[in-house]
């Protein structure tokens, strides 16, 4: 790319560039790779610098061979009596597909795990109008490390304990990265084993990632709206005490899956202030304390003397601040449920970059 600020190849002159590349003697491989696969990635570098010259994000790096490898084809791709046929040289591969694919197939991403899978998200494109936003309940959630939520619909308030994925599997991890680590750099056995390590840092992400589906699944089917904080994980793991338990809970993950969950529903995702002290203040009375240290689990209002347990204080709080934000946007909302009006209704937004296994009206399959 240039080297003057805010200006490069375009991914005309890139693509352009793609005959001469695969000619040459050092890159003469590219000519094995389907046209349209080497166009969408010039389109992804081309992106990746505009975002840096805007700002939007740090400077472009090389990807390393050991990160996770994902290629795109953005057109042709079909299933054929339930595999995947792809483009160019490689044709049919076998799959298990995972669900129903809907709609037509627009793009598919294939993406090879560190334990040696390999993953294709279809990216489907169905026809329709824009969905009516339900009728039920509204959800206000607390997260937390003790209880992974707090959740309280207006009426009574559920506890759901935070599996700790990683403890479950720490053990184990420690045993096989001490081996691994015993092994000589560079030397065939060392790559083996790390895909043994691998495994197990996978397990540990599937386990993650089905209690959040089930959970943001259980939460979403039934409501209009749910109201969650925006955390600020990035700052929250600077706290070395509490820096891999943060990491290991998977708030952000949990908040994508709400996201598109209810977007795809119709229903809304709120997002309060994170400075909201919804733990400080009384839910009855409105009496804001000055303290609340994370080892007191339960207080009494002085000014009202209402015994409070502080998570359920916190999510009654948390709901009734998304409410009356709904209000202001000029949605119609009753206290315990009802129907939201879409008009000015707030739009739910993706706070985190989406998961490459997760794309919301896809089909997920595992090829090979």
């Amino acid at each position: 790319m240039g080297c003057s600020p805010g200006k490069g190849l375009s991914r005309v002159a890139l693509n352009a560039f793609l005959p001469t590349l695969k000619k040459a003697q050092e890159t003469v491989w590219l000519s094995d790779c389907y046209s349209q696969v080497l166009q969408a990635t010039t389109l992804n570098l081309t992106t990746a610098y505009k975002n840096f010259f805007e700002k939007r994000a740090g400077f472009p790096k090389f990807k390393s061979n050991r990160a996770l490898q994902s290629i795109q084809y953005p057109q042709n791709v079909k299933i054929v009596d339930g595999n995947v046929k792809l483009p160019g040289n490689i044709g049919i591969v076998k799959a298990k597909i995972h669900r129903l694919i809907q709609g037509k197939i627009k793009t598919v991403t294939v993406s090879k795990t560190p334990s040696g899978k390999y993953l294709a998200s279809i990216l489907t494109e169905i026809e329709g109008e824009n969905p009516v936003i339900p009728e039920g309940k509204i959800y206000g959630i607390d997260l937390g490390l003790k209880h992974f939520a707090v959740v309280s619909d207006g009426e009574k308030v559920s506890k759901y304990d935070n599996p700790k994925h990683l403890a479950k599997h720490e053990f184990n991890l420690k045993r096989k990265q001490k081996k691994l680590a015993r092994k000589q750099k560079g030397s065939k056995s060392r790559n083996r084993y790390r895909k043994v390590v691998a495994k197990v840092y996978e397990r540990v992400s599937n386990s993650r990632q089905d209690f959040l589906h089930k959970l943001s699944y259980k939460l979403v089917s039934d409501s209009q709206a749910v109201i969650i904080e925006n955390l600020h994980v990035k700052g929250m793991v600077r706290n070395h005490k509490l820096a891999k338990s943060i990491s290991d809970v998977g708030w952000g993950t949990f908040t994508n899956f709400l996201a598109y969950k209810l977007e795809h529903r119709g229903g809304k995702l709120v997002e309060i202030d994170r400075w909201f002290p919804s733990s400080k203040l009384c839910q009855k009375c409105f009496y804001q304390i000055g303290e609340m240290p994370l080892d007191v689990r339960e207080w009494t209002c002085p000014h009202c003397n209402t015994h409070h347990d502080p998570d359920a204080n916190a999510a009654q709080n948390i709901r009734a601040e998304g409410i009356r934000i709904i209000k202001a946007e000029g949605s119609a909302v009753s206290a315990v449920g009802g129907k939201v009006s879409p008009t000015l209704g707030r739009k739910s937004k993706f706070r985190h970059s989406p998961m490459i296994t997760e794309a919301p009206p896809s089909a997920l399959c595992r090829v090979g």
